[in-house]
């Protein structure tokens, strides 16, 4: 059984100092951390917050995944595929379902049809020219309907390997959103052939 909130904590501060600041990451140690160690500090490790708040979109009348439903790149009966504007790298990409669910909650035949979709998704745009890698990602403490991160990392850029990505994302100055676009269009256009599915919500499904 994991340990309750309180244990967690005071497990954690044993090892912080006098301002429950813990040492460093041993990630920023890492020749791919955007961050050099000298000057850097950890936050104060704050107690819990029980209960803890409510995401965005608990209640589904006030979800905006649900009001956008209708918005996207690619879609079908179950899903949609969006876009996400204002980035560093070269293209990030979000999978929402259509209706309200968490990963928790996806009937089965849309969990499976999820990771099917998953890894298209990451094939086609590892097929983009200057693309090495798509990494996928699931987080889900900011929204309750289920959202998945798609972060295409640019060929040759070796410190932006791995888990440091989002960071590194977050730092670089926003890439060109006309070259993101028709990337976009690319990955959807070949959803579209290989999953079926159409470019807009009130297309007919292509054959």
């Amino acid at each position: 059984m994991a340990l309750r909130p309180d244990e967690f904590y005071d497990h954690a501060v044993a090892v912080a100092d006098s301002e429950r600041r813990l040492p460093l990451a041993r990630m920023t140690g890492w020749e791919i951390s955007p961050f050099e160690p000298g000057g850097l500090r950890v936050a104060p490790l704050r107690p819990p917050v029980l209960p803890e708040p409510a995401r965005h979109g608990e209640d589904p009348s006030d979800c905006n995944a649900c009001r956008d439903r209708d918005e996207g790149i690619w879609f079908n009966d179950h899903w949609r595929l969006v876009r996400i504007s204002g980035v560093g790298v070269p293209l990030v990409l979000m999978l929402y379902p259509r209706d309200h669910y968490d990963m928790a909650d996806l009937p089965d035949e849309l969990a499976a049809e999820l990771g099917l979709l998953s890894t298209r998704i990451v094939r086609h745009m590892q097929a983009l020219p200057h693309i090495s890698r798509a990494h996928v990602y699931r987080i889900g403490d900011g929204g309750a309907h289920l959202h998945v991160w798609f972060f295409a990392r640019p060929e040759g850029q070796a410190q932006l390997y791995g888990s440091w990505l989002v960071v590194w994302d977050d730092l670089l100055p926003e890439y060109p959103a006309d070259v993101a676009e028709a990337d976009a269009e690319i990955v959807a256009d070949a959803l579209v052939a290989c999953h079926g599915g159409h470019r807009s919500p009130t297309s007919e499904p292509a054959a």
